[in-house]
């Protein structure tokens, strides 16, 4: 009992029609397509927003330095 044959095939189609049907056959197909549809889009949208994700411009450094410890220090009183 190696591969299936085709005759194989063809009885199994058959036996799956009659129990679910063509009209519920054809929902899930195109429930099938539309759900690959969405995924491909949404990996569209994830690639398009990591490359507009870029690192943010770097800031200007005017030679100031700010020492935040002390600020937070000095608010907590």
């Amino acid at each position: 009992m190696g591969s299936f044959s085709i005759w194989h095939w063809l009885i199994v189609l058959v036996i799956v029609m009659l129990v679910f049907g063509t009209k519920k056959l054809r929902n899930v197909g195109s429930d099938l397509g539309g759900a690959v549809k969405g995924f491909k889009d949404g990996m569209k949208d994830g690639s398009a927003d990591k490359t507009s994700e870029k690192s943010p411009e770097p800031q200007q450094v005017t030679g100031q330095t700010i020492d935040v410890e002390s600020r937070r220090e000095q608010t907590k009183t």
